[in-house]
């Protein structure tokens, strides 16, 4: 073992609790005192100020992050018979969104060195039954946005961004959340921005597109007691809307020391056996996930483990391999970059609350590999 230091995980959510605990717990008392706990005063001020953050129109608080990709593909008329582009390196929520409203996702490669959806692959995969094309911005690095978005339209398609990792992203210098119809965010409790439970949402500068989820997510209705079409119950509780808006004071300082370590990462470790993510210039990165790519992957962690350093695993099947989606008949071989990068790539230690002489030692654990 290279020195005595503690473990270090790849994630460790006390820390960043700690710093904010009496605000948290304040307002649970607030939100516990006047009752609002489904939707609300609380989730009404997250969502302006997420609107605000985000640079867009509107915002919109759901129950997690996979209902928002569902919602947003009704709003846009997805449904049964429909097909949905969708890179095969991404978490299968993304491809859920499609799947929920009967549509059929259609899987594309990886670019090989950003590991972002690869705009290159995207136009053969288009038929006359496509519908959308959601991008992902993929471990809190934007895809190509330009590229995807001129395709979608040249054949009269729809964008959607699944931002679910990208809370503060840029691309061009503009945050990610407006750039297609409609923006779609988790805010699960690992995310740069997550609730203490389950939760997510959208942004969207179309008001017709943010009537029509603001009325799925209630039962259909706009008036209470009045439905208009089938809904569901997918509201943003009130007590997260209350936590997200004190953590999202925080935001841009956790992703800023974020950036230092992935600056530490990449200038620090040397080892020629371990690949890092491409950063074009027109992205600016926070760095939700930092990961790698060894040959031996197996006994890479175990020598990690060894010197108390523990990465974590996203993602270790691609979409198109998965048994839930045997029924689409894709095969080993169809999208190498992004089966590669499943049977390769790894996550180091990565949260704000990492201290230097931590991110020193991941870089001497590994560079020593």
């Amino acid at each position: 073992m290279l020195s005595t230091i503690a473990k270090i995980p790849c994630l460790d959510l006390k820390k960043q609790y700690a710093q904010i605990k009496d605000e948290v717990l304040k307002v649970t008392e607030e939100v516990f005192e006047s009752n609002a706990f489904s939707g609300g005063p609380y989730v009404d001020a997250f969502e302006q100020h997420f609107a605000d953050y985000c640079g867009t129109q509107y915002a919109m608080g759901v129950n997690n992050g996979t209902t928002a990709l569902q919602l947003a593909m009704l709003a846009l008329g997805v449904g049964p018979g429909d097909e949905v582009i969708i890179p095969a390196n991404t978490f299968i929520a993304t491809a859920w969104g499609a799947s929920h409203v009967g549509a059929t996702p259609v899987f594309v490669d990886c670019d090989p060195d950003t590991w972002e959806i690869d705009p290159a692959q995207i136009e053969c995969r288009i038929t006359e039954r496509t519908k959308v094309i959601a991008g992902v911005h993929l471990y809190g690095q934007p895809f190509d946005v330009q590229a995807v978005k001129a395709i979608a339209d040249r054949f009269g398609l729809k964008m959607i961004e699944d931002a679910a990792q990208a809370h503060g992203a840029r691309y061009n210098g503009t945050r990610v959340g407006g750039f297609g119809e409609m923006a779609c965010f988790s805010f699960y409790p690992g995310k740069n921005l997550g609730a203490y439970g389950e939760a997510g949402g959208m942004t969207t500068n179309d008001k017709a597109y943010y009537d029509h989820v603001r009325s799925l997510r209630n039962h259909g209705c706009q008036v209470r007691y009045y439905h208009d079409e089938v809904g569901y119950n997918m509201r943003m509780d009130g007590l997260q809307g209350a936590i997200l808006d004190i953590k999202l004071r925080y935001l841009d300082a956790w992703n800023g020391r974020r950036q230092e370590i992935a600056k530490a990462y990449q200038q620090g470790i040397t080892n020629p056996a371990v690949k890092m993510q491409k950063q074009p210039e027109w992205a600016e990165s926070v760095y939700h996930l930092f990961v790698v790519t060894v040959e031996n992957r197996d006994d890479f962690m175990t020598y990690l483990n060894e010197n108390n350093v523990f990465p974590g695993l996203h993602y270790p099947v691609p979409c198109h391999l998965q048994k839930a989606y045997h029924n689409l008949s894709y095969h080993r071989g169809d999208f190498p970059h992004s089966e590669y990068l499943a049977d390769h790539c790894l996550s180091l230690p990565m949260f704000a609350e990492l201290t230097d002489e931590e991110v020193q030692h991941v870089i001497n654990v590994i560079n020593k590999y």
